[in-house]
């Protein structure tokens, strides 16, 4: 026994010794419990070495590339692919296990992103050996961030090392032990420097402390890197490794520039036993639906499927064809598809008008499964919505740009491959400016030229055959034009926000400027009850996607105070049209991994069906003359808002109010007007507000000389020929 002293304390050197021991031993029972067995905040404690540390050359560990069995751990074996080798598909088959055990690397190969890009994989996971400035920082190393206009600040577009040597680092802790095998890099986002690294090593560690470079028989493998900032570049691993931290560390860069790049990490985290992680950071879903990307071919499959399951509630129809010829395909859900039923609002989604924002396509085709089985489930919410609204979903507005993407992939598209037509026009902007001519009939009162405040006609140069006009937006307009929309939704991607109009600036000397539309409070309610039931849009917790925080909104803003834009098709819309349309930015990746489409799914599910609900906000009636017949092309107003709408063919019309009381009036040509009364309650459901209105006086006598064959002649040449009689019996 080991002698005390007799206050039961132990002599100074004794207790040192002791000390040491006990951590000794707690070392050795860290590593022999499974990590995944351990408390994460015990492995933090126990394992997490100084961030800024770099690994003496003698120093390594042996990671697992097979589970450790009876024979103990297997050293990763040394392979003689060359820097930067891609395997094929036959060489990335999974390789059948072996007599002793199963193979970890049995399961499938394609292991998906860690999350950099989706956030999934938070900046406390990421650090760096130094960094330029705390802008540059390893939090911003992230596959496809965008700088802000104005660098130098908080949010720039990459990691950029403090140094340029070959010392530098930065590395990922995937919290978990994980299978990674592959590295996709990019270089800085920036308008103003070119900055990169064109080789590179990776190492992993257990500890973060001990570390080991990926080898091959000739030594440490470096990987090819890029050779300019924008498109990624995959390499995958010469063989799969387990480890729970992954570092990058550059060898070479931009000879003019510095070390900076931006990164995603592929890994397969290894099972839960205790199931910790997925409590925290997984979500699942209990829908049964088709979660996967879908080429054109694929998509036009599913929509049959559904179309097949659903018959009586759906249709498929295409409003014209893409550059290339492709079909832009649309379902419409409805109980009677196919026709406009008088007093039924309209409601649209559309998607895909950059075609490398591939979510909000997935999240529409994910919505019309979703509609048809709940329907047919008897759910009725789902069913009080299409037996009481006219839906259409319009997956794909640019399906050549979409095919870009596709081939490419999720990861390795960049920020911009496949956003425009195939004859590089951007068809989100490419409306007519109708803004411009509005607005400048407002500031010259004196105008010959009045513009009406709704229904703006389209400019003549715009219809010219010359006109920079894609033939998608023009299938899209003239699809705007036939049905009578009340509300839509555009879903976009690369941002978590709701956009609402104006999108673009009045004063042509800003480029930043909180332009509302009269009907703002409208737009402001419409776009945060998207917001406010999506998952994440007004979590104040979250990280922003790229430079812009939008939680002062609550997720929400001003198309105009956000960027200008001219031509936008949410101002066409709402100038051109009765529809309010809104930008709905669904997710900080544009095109995410196929195993991320459920959780994105739950994350847009309810926001996706409380919009198409508040088309019936407001209120909303048929314009009759005395005989019950309706009257097309009537003028709705309502007092104080200067925006007015117009009836449809059958004389019905929607108008999207908040709750408060209002005087409506409307007009006609030909009729007599009117005003009524109409309050708007806060339950779901429009307020009724019909009108019945008579022919005018002069509208009666038009109407009687045009039946029997004649026309009635003008006040004003009538009274010139009285006085002309008159004349010569004066004289």
């Amino acid at each position: 026994m080991i002698a005390l002293s007799k206050k039961g304390s132990c002599s100074p050197q004794l207790c040192l010794a002791l000390y040491a021991f006990g951590l000794a031993l707690l070392g050795d029972v860290s590593r022999a419990v499974p990590m995944d067995d351990q408390d994460y905040y015990l492995q933090e404690i126990s394992n997490r070495d100084h961030y800024y540390s770099f690994p003496y050359p003698g120093e390594e560990f042996f990671p697992f590339t097979e589970q450790p069995g009876e024979e103990g751990p297997i050293r990763a074996a040394a392979t003689e692919k060359h820097p930067g080798f891609k395997p094929s598909r036959k060489e990335l088959k999974p390789k059948k296990s072996n007599k002793k055990g199963k193979s970890i690397l049995e399961t499938p190969p394609d292991c998906p992103p860690l999350g950099l890009e989706t956030l999934k994989i938070t900046d406390f996971q990421l650090h760096a050996s130094t960094a330029k400035r705390y802008g540059l920082g390893a939090h911003r190393g992230r596959l496809n961030i965008q700088a802000g206009v104005n660098e130098n600040d908080f949010y720039d577009g990459a990691w950029c090392a403090g140094r340029n040597d070959p010392y530098q680092w930065i590395e990922v802790d995937a919290r978990r032990l994980t299978k990674f095998t592959g590295v996709i890099t990019q270089g800085r986002n920036s308008l103003w420097s070119s900055n990169w690294v064109t080789s590179y090593r990776v190492l992993v560690s257990n500890d973060s402390h001990a570390w080991t470079a990926v080898r091959n028989e000739s030594g440490d493998v470096i990987f090819e890197g890029n050779s300019e900032k924008e498109i990624p570049v995959l390499n995958m691993l010469p063989v799969p490794l387990v480890a729970r931290y992954i570092r990058i560390n550059p060898r070479s860069w931009f000879e003019e520039g510095s070390i900076c790049m931006r990164l995603e990490i592929l890994g397969c985290p290894l099972p839960d036993p205790n199931n910790y992680y997925h409590r925290r950071n997984e979500m699942t879903t209990t829908d049964n639906l088709d979660f996967k990307h879908h080429n054109y071919k694929e998509m036009r499959q599913l929509m049959k499927t559904v179309n097949k399951m659903c018959p009586n509630i759906t249709r498929i129809y295409n409003i014209g064809k893409s550059n290339q010829g492709l079909k832009l395909y649309a379902v419409e859900i409805s109980d009677n598809p196919g026709e406009h039923e008088v007093g039924e609002p309209e409601f649209r989604y559309i998607a895909g008008a950059h075609g490398n924002e591939v979510l909000g396509r997935e999240l529409i085709l994910l919505l019309m499964q979703f509609m048809c089985q709940e329907y047919l489930a008897g759910n009725p919410r789902i069913v009080h919505l299409i037996e009481d609204t006219r839906i259409h979903l319009l997956p794909s507005v640019n399906p050549d740009g979409y095919d870009k993407a596709y081939k490419a992939g999720s990861e390795l598209g960049g920020w911009s491959l496949g956003r425009w037509t195939q004859d590089g026009i951007d068809i989100n902007n490419n409306f007519p400016d109708l803004n411009s001519l509005l607005w400048e009939s407002e500031d010259q009162k004196k105008s010959k030229r009045k513009v009406p405040n709704h229904h703006i006609p389209i400019p003549d140069w715009y219809l010219s055959e010359n006109a920079t006009v894609a033939v998608e937006t023009r299938a899209i307009i003239a699809w705007m034009e036939k049905i009578p929309f009340v509300l839509g939704g555009n879903l976009q991607g690369g941002e978590l926000v709701v956009a609402y109009p104006y999108d673009m600036v009045r004063s042509m000397w800003k480029t930043q400027d909180y332009t509302p539309t009269p009907d703002d409070h409208v737009f402001r309610w419409l776009a945060y009850s998207y917001a406010s039931t999506h998952r994440l849009m007004t979590d104040a917790r979250r990280r922003a996607c790229h430079t812009e925080d939008f939680q002062k909104e609550d997720g929400t803003v001003n198309g105009a105070s956000w960027h200008t834009v001219a031509g936008s098709i949410n101002d066409f819309s709402y100038l051109h049209t009765n529809c309010f349309e809104l930008s709905i930015y669904v997710g900080c990746d544009k095109y995410p991994h196929e195993s991320e489409l459920p959780e994105e799914w739950e994350n847009n599910r309810e926001s996706l069906i409380v919009f198409m609900e508040q088309v019936h906000r407001g209120i909303k009636g048929i314009v009759k003359d005395v005989h019950g017949k309706g009257i097309p092309n009537a003028v709705i107003s309502v007092e104080g808002v200067n925006h007015d709408i117009r009836t449809g063919a059958d004389g019905d019309y929607w108008r999207l109010l908040n709750p408060g009381e209002y005087v409506v009036g409307v007009k006609a040509e030909g009729y007599t007007t009117a005003t009524k009364t109409c309050e708007v309650g806060y339950d779901m459901g429009a307020t009724q507000c019909d009108f019945t209105i008579s022919k005018t006086n002069l509208a009666r006598i038009k109407e009687i000389m045009k039946k029997f064959g004649k026309q009635p002649i003008s006040l004003s040449l009538r009274r010139l020929r009285q006085r002309a009689r008159q004349w010569p019996q004066q004289r």
